[in-house]
């Protein structure tokens, strides 16, 4: 490798950093806003690109910033595992940034500038990482990214997201970054006894870190251990993944972003550097972190794998979907081989396609639909034909599923392990991980499929979820009947104030009384009656027992709600309401809040989710807010007045040319999602014409090269 100083690493990093800053200023041009955040991605994209041919002939472009402490700079280093992290988030920022323009429009979200602007610097911090030249350079961007993407996360600023975000700076900023400064430090004093300190990442290890191993074993594994872990919580490795599903409550792009491409792939990334460019693998091996490094990451695949299989709203189950999928990375790590490292570095890019894929049809329903259940979906697949579709092949290639960008990758961890189970048993046992993870992917994965495609509304079984008791129940027949009095609908939670629990059903059959009695229609029973058995009866065994009388409340009509502004269905209609189940209710109104989060005025949305006037302030838009950038007609949008689950009548069918046309939800959000599901595809089919594995390919030949490992 030849070192060449070079100042187009600091031009990627800080195109999307100055972008932000033309982004504010333009607040009041949302179509000027945003044609700076795409101008920036296509700029960031090219630049990175530009220097492809270079890392492939084997150069590396350096750009030496300040220097911190003795024998540690502040550098940027262009390198073909940096460039592997760099191409993908510089690539799919572009058609993030598109599908950001439709959702946020689509929903009338506020504060759209803020949202544009802090994605411009997570993308510049994301950069940083990719192009860190030490570990003390790396640290500063990864402290960076959590301080960026708190905004995102907290976005709707409700107290659900506010609690999302302090949790999301408490474990990554507080808690991975420092277990990160503290192993950099260690690092630095281990390569001090040995010769001149550094902290400098070295393709295939520091050699003074090597020297240090061999003195000082204990050590040496702790530093190791405090780098793992404190990248793994961002990558989300159990038990350090809390954070994760609750950062669901960002807007569907954000959860994209934190998911696939930035947040969790830093974490890999970070764990990548100091499993190659720090220790080395043959040091990993020698000291025996490695293994243990993977047998935690099958532990957490297996887990996650079997908690997603529990969980209804669809983003939830997405994101114990990651926190399995990113161990996958992990586990190849701490395969010693080349075909591990092959696998768990081409997964990098394969989940970052399929996940993102799948988050945007995630989005892409609750936008045109306001369905987040899975349980609500049934026959969603007539309503959204393509959106289904592509979360279909997607969900696939999560589950290994051959043509797709997620079997290949598996595929060389499978191999890695059986290799490395010729040498010690463990493989054998990580092998067997990845297979079982493969089929609870499908586990978790079908019953979407399933709901979407080969369900009726009007006849939808909740089986196979596990989020209600074993065995399931049918929404449709099942009536669960609540202590205030109403019959609640078990697919929508909403309370029908006129059905009593004494009433008889279509005044027919008539409902028993205590005393085992009918109880005619008309007939009343003496209250004062029942109070004064209540009164006669005496406990007999010195037992205080409450008071059962009824009190002054008529439990025929539903509680008085305390509105305090504070709940998310108060708020702005986004993925804040991440409810454990669709019983809690859905919201058909959102309040207009002043500046201290209280709701003023309860407004009426139109079909879209909010007022009419949501989107005066985008330029060039009409009152459907739609027809002007995607030149769709009313017809697609006229079954969903409602907020979650199919509308009286069902989903409205949309076929044939209509579904080719994009008729479903706009181009601004159709196209990145085909776009993602093509990529994958392409990683499936032909990952040898893909650069990514050729890049890859060059990654692991110089991390192994010395060390006696072929292929």
């Amino acid at each position: 490798m030849t070192e060449v100083d070079s100042l187009r690493p600091l031009f990627v990093v800080l195109v999307s950093f100055v972008a932000s800053g033309a982004i504010v200023a333009s607040h009041r041009r949302p179509n000027l806003r945003e044609g700076w955040t795409l101008l920036a991605a296509l700029a960031k994209f090219g630049a990175v690109v530009s220097l492809l041919p270079g890392v492939f002939a084997g150069t590396v472009y350096v750009t030496e910033v300040v220097t911190f402490l003795p024998y540690v700079e502040f550098t940027l280093r262009a390198d073909p595992l940096g460039m592997l992290f760099a191409v993908l988030a510089s690539g799919l920022w572009i058609i993030t940034s598109l599908y950001s323009i439709g959702y946020m429009r689509g929903l009338g979200e506020p504060n759209q500038t803020r949202y544009f602007a802090a994605f411009a610097v997570s993308l510049s911090t994301t950069m940083g990482i990719a192009f860190a030249g030490n570990l003390v350079t790396i640290f500063v961007f990864y402290e960076l990214l959590s301080v960026a993407t708190y905004p995102l996360v907290a976005h709707d600023e409700t107290p659900e997201a506010r609690s999302a975000g302090r949790k999301y700076l408490a474990y990554t900023m507080f808690g991975g970054g420092v277990l990160v400064l503290a192993g950099t430090v260690l690092v630095y004093w281990l390569t001090g006894l040995v010769g001149e300190p550094t902290v400098a990442f070295s393709a295939g290890g520091i050699d003074a870190i090597a020297t240090a191993a061999n003195s000082d074993p204990l050590m040496a594994k702790i530093a190791f251990v405090l780098l793992g872990v404190g990248f793994a919580v961002k990558a989300g490795l159990m038990p350090l993944h809390q954070w994760l599903p609750e950062a669901m409550v960002a807007p569907t792009p954000v959860s994209g972003l934190l998911h696939a491409v930035a947040v969790v792939k830093s974490g890999a990334f970070g764990v990548s550097r100091v499993v190659l460019d720090v220790f080395g693998p043959e040091v990993v091996f020698d000291l025996g972190v490695g293994v243990w490094l993977s047998v935690m990451a099958a532990i957490t695949l297996t887990a996650a794998s079997i908690i997603a299989m529990r969980k209804d709203h669809l983003k939830q189950r997405l994101a114990y979907s990651t926190v399995s999928q990113l161990s996958y990375i992990l586990l190849g790590l701490g395969l010693f081989g080349w075909h591990g490292l092959v696998g768990a570095l081409l997964h990098i890019p394969a989940h970052a396609f399929m996940k993102l894929t799948l988050f945007f049809c995630a989005g892409c329903i609750h936008v045109e639909t306001h369905t987040d259940y899975i349980s609500e979906m049934a026959g969603i697949g007539k309503r959204m034909p393509v959106t289904m579709v592509a979360f279909t092949v997607a969900a696939a290639g999560m589950a290994g599923i051959p043509l797709v960008a997620g079997f290949v990758s598996k595929f060389y961890m499978l191999v890695g392990g059986v290799a490395m189970g010729a040498a010690t048993p463990v493989g054998y046992y990580l092998a067997g991980a990845l297979l079982l993870s493969g089929v609870l992917n499908i586990a978790y994965f079908w019953p979407v499929v399933y709901t979407a495609f080969f369900e009726a509304e009007d006849a939808h079984d909740a089986k196979p979820l596990v989020e209600f008791p074993l065995g399931g129940r049918t929404a449709a027949t099942i009536e669960a009947v609540r202590t205030d009095g109403g019959d609640r609908d078990e697919r929508t939670g909403d309370v029908d104030p006129d059905a009593s629990t004494t009433s008889e059903p279509d005044g027919e059959t008539p409902i028993p009384d205590a005393e085992g009695d009918d109880v005619a229609e008309g007939d009343e029973r003496d209250e004062n009656d029942a109070a004064d058995e209540t009164e006669d009866v005496e406990p007999d065994d010195g037992v205080v027992r409450p008071d059962f009388a009824p009190g002054d409340r008529d439990f025929s009509e539903p509680a008085e709600r305390v509105d305090t502004g504070d709940y998310a269905v108060d708020m702005n209609p986004s993925d804040t309401d991440v409810r454990f189940s669709p019983e809690s209710g859905s919201a058909d109104h959102a309040g207009e809040r002043d500046g201290s989060g209280h709701v003023d005025e309860v407004s009426t949305h139109d079909h879209d989710g909010h007022d009419d006037d949501g989107r005066d302030d985008y330029d060039g838009h009409d009152d459907d807010g739609r027809d002007d950038y995607d030149g769709r007609d009313d017809h697609a949008h006229d079954d969903h007045a409602h907020h979650g689950g199919p509308p009286p009548g069902g989903w409205t069918s949309i076929r044939g040319a209509s579904a080719l046309l994009g008729r479903e939800t706009t181009w601004f959000m159709l196209a990145p999602i085909l776009a993602a599901m093509t990529l994958a595809v392409l990683l499936g089919v032909i990952p040898s014409e893909m650069a990514f594995l050729d890049l890859i390919e060059l990654i692991v030949e110089t991390r192994l090269e010395g060390a006696g490992v072929g292929r």
